[in-house]
């Protein structure tokens, strides 16, 4: 049991863990000090002065943010005497504090603001002019207003200690002290914007974001992130149908306040000039624009004709669909279609790892597993670049916990600075395996995260290593975008039903993968939703009748007979099961007129081909969801409440074709994210992108350095 202390604060008897500090001990009794430089997770730094609390017996005021509990102490966080030195602080803070709160953009969300309301002096005693320092712009999407600093040291806490990126410092001292980028004059890093969101006042501002609108002008729509798999929560600011901002300031959802600079910036996309807004339909060999009645009845009668005459027709489903649209989808195409050519861009081996699994409970790790794990072991990803939420996680495991961490990459990766690492190319993470074995098996317990290298065979020959350790091993087989695991739980696959069932549990043939349908001579259709395979692969079949959903004239709607415009993630309702297996709830925030949602376009066109294939509603689908699909049977008010329930789909062995060859990872960098990233600004204007993975160390994240080169078109849109 923990050793507790017993002491008071105003006046309440409180017990706390030894150790605890102050501000953290009053804070769980209901009892707020104030402080600016204080931050969970971070270092100490004792900056501020803003905690300032008189304890009994000692000569003067404590600072709460680095004082421990001790039995027996007796504290007053709102004597007269702390509320004048609070006072006093915040007047000096004010000193060269340009009072510019009426343009301000943090106005409304300050922390300064708020604790000047509070605390602060009705007039200031100073009377000298202000020292003035031009604003600067760092980047794209970071200016730094030096006169509104209050020098708490946040940004560059997080930059270094939460990120590993050091990006940022202190120049010069006294009055003129003042953060600075620590290359030059402009920063070289994640472009997470972390420094702008944890900054307690408007120093740091967003390019995105500045001067455009006021906190109470919005709508605060949570969601998730429509870009990589790791399924972290954006709270998006709407005005109008347009999205102004995105943070996550309230800290809900698998990732607490972190964002990298996709799930933060790059949702300008849903803006762009470029977005597809009116139904397309080929007529004398161009594309034109029609109503949707015509559009959905053209698709809907050769569809019909086709399947009359035993037809071959083939769906390429998303990565970035909700799950309720990827249920429906496959049911669409299995009963209305009768066709099991059914398939996806596949970016990592699930099936092949709930295969090897059949028979386990508790094999499959959670997002939050990586924070509490005591040792974690990466194959062949450069996890900061391609899944940064988990390398946050590991990195403030290693930080907080002092979990071990190894690495078999085949090139450098930031994992390097704290990790016990060894380079293996592709093919060769076995023998490295096995020298790290007395290592990894004296570790009480163990997460292992592969990428595409490990597929087919090697993901049994994997999991055989893990249970050769004797110890507990979870694992997690990491893919690329939003709904990649969703993708394939939900049966967007040739000879798998949701939940891996065997089509044959259904009376089903198995039917044509991703390949053959491309490659097929005599495919008669093609329906591709949410996906762009034309920009890497051909269509063999030059006569097929071509129907493509998406949000912008692709390599692949350009081939289209039928285009559909289709709406984004942030438009719609539904949920989406992250690289771990957690489901999270999709809410619509952002509008754009003449949209649908691939659900609405699926059940109006089963409507029109007059097949019933079930409800039309989210909610209603996810209701089946959970009834039909093994390890979905989550808690629904955990998700609905905007929180994430872990799925854990294993159910016997599954029986499927392996296709190692079909398994392929687009490796996005930080700064891409498949073919969406090319309309996405704001990731096209910093000058790290596109990047690169395995970059040297120490290298800018910009130079393609290493030895995978990063092919932009690979991957889904939506």
């Amino acid at each position: 049991m923990a050793d507790l202390v017993n002491f008071t604060i105003d006046g309440q008897a409180v017990q706390a863990e030894k150790g605890t500090l102050l501000i953290n001990a009053a804070k769980e009794s209901g009892i707020a000090i104030p402080a600016f430089c204080y931050y969970d997770g971070l270092s100490l730094q004792a900056a501020c002065r803003m905690c300032l609390v008189e304890v009994e017996k000692t000569p003067k005021l404590q600072v709460a943010c680095t004082l421990p509990v001790a039995e027996g102490m007796v504290v007053h966080t709102d004597s007269e005497q702390v509320r004048q030195a609070r006072k006093g602080t915040l007047e000096f803070l004010l000193t060269n504090h340009p009072l510019d709160c009426p343009v301000c953009d943090k106005g409304g969300e300050c922390e300064l603001q708020d604790m000047v309301f509070r605390y602060g002096a009705g007039e200031s005693r100073f009377r000298e002019n202000k020292i003035h320092v031009d604003e600067k712009q760092w980047s794209p999407i970071v200016f730094y207003d030096a006169p509104r600093c209050i020098l708490c040291y946040r940004c560059v806490r997080i930059c270094g200690e939460g990120l590993g990126v050091n990006a940022l410092g202190i120049g010069n001292r006294g009055a003129a002290a003042e953060i600075v980028p620590n290359r030059g004059d402009h920063l070289e890093c994640d472009e997470c914007g972390a420094c702008i969101d944890i900054c307690p006042v408007g120093a740091l501002t967003s390019g995105t974001y500045r001067y455009k609108t006021r906190p109470w002008e919005m709508e605060h729509v949570g969601t998730v992130c429509t870009h990589c798999s790791n399924g972290c929560k954006t709270t998006l600011g709407v005005r109008n149908g347009d999205i102004m901002r995105a943070n996550n300031r309230d800290r809900s959802g698998v990732n607490g306040e972190f964002l990298c600079v996709k799930g933060r910036y790059a949702f300008d996309f849903n803006e762009h000039p470029d977005r597809l807004t009116t139904p397309l339909v080929r007529t004398n060999g161009e594309l034109k624009p029609v109503s949707w009645a015509i559009a959905l009845a053209t698709v809907a009668k050769r569809f019909t004709e086709l399947r009359a005459k035993n037809g071959k027709i083939g769906i390429i489903g998303s990565n970035r669909t909700s799950n309720e649209e990827n249920f429906m989808l496959q049911r669409f195409a299995r009963s209305a279609l009768g066709t099991s050519n059914i398939d996806h861009h596949r970016t990592g081996d699930v099936a092949g790892l709930i295969d090897a699994l059949h028979g386990r409970s508790d094999a499959l790790a959670t997002t939050a597993d990586l924070y509490t794990t005591k040792a974690a072991l990466i194959i062949d990803s450069d996890l900061a670049q391609e899944q940064p939420l988990l390398a946050f996680q590991l990195r403030s495991n290693w930080r907080h916990n002092k979990a071990h961490v190894y690495a078999v990459t085949p090139g450098p990766v930031r994992e390097d600075a704290y990790a016990t690492t060894a380079r293996a190319q592709t093919g060769a993470e076995f023998e490295s395996l096995e020298n790290l074995r007395e290592k990894l098996a004296a570790e009480p317990e163990l997460v292992v995260l592969f990428g595409d290298a490990i597929k087919g065979e090697a993901v049994r020959r994997l999991v055989d290593f893990g249970d050769s350790l004797g110890i507990p091993v979870k694992y997690v087989c990491l893919v690329d975008y939003s709904n990649s695991r969703g993708a394939s739980d939900m049966g967007l696959l040739p000879d798998l039903m949701p939940g891996y069932h065997s089509v044959s549990d259904a009376g089903l043939s198995g039917g044509l993968n991703y390949d053959e349908m491309l490659s097929s001579p005599d495919l008669d259709a093609l329906w591709v939703v949410g996906s762009n395979p034309l920009a890497r692969q051909t269509l063999a079949s030059t006569s097929a009748f071509v129907v493509v959903s998406e949000l912008f004239m692709t390599e692949t709607a350009r081939r289209a007979d039928v285009v559909f415009p289709a709406a984004s993630a942030y438009e719609k309702n539904g949920t989406v099961t992250n690289v771990c297996g957690d489901v999270q709830k999709l809410s619509r925030g952002a509008k754009t007129m003449g949209v649908k949602t691939d659900l609405e376009i699926v059940m109006l066109l089963a409507k029109e081909m007059r097949a019933d294939i079930g409800p039309a509603k989210p909610e209603q689908i996810f209701e089946e969801i959970r009834k039909a699909v093994h390890g979905y049977e989550v808690p629904r008010g955990v998700v609905e409440a905007g929180g994430a329930a872990h799925t854990a789909p294993l159910n016997g062995t599954v029986e499927f074709r392996q296709h190692p060859e079909l398994i392929r990872s687009a490796h996005n960098t930080l700064f891409t994210s498949g073919t969406l990233g090319r309309f996405s600004h704001m990731l096209n204007s910093v000058i790290e992108s596109p990047g690169a993975i395995y970059g040297e160390p120490g290298a800018r994240i910009g130079v393609r350095s290493g030895s995978v080169q990063v092919d932009e078109k690979v991957g889904e849109r939506r």
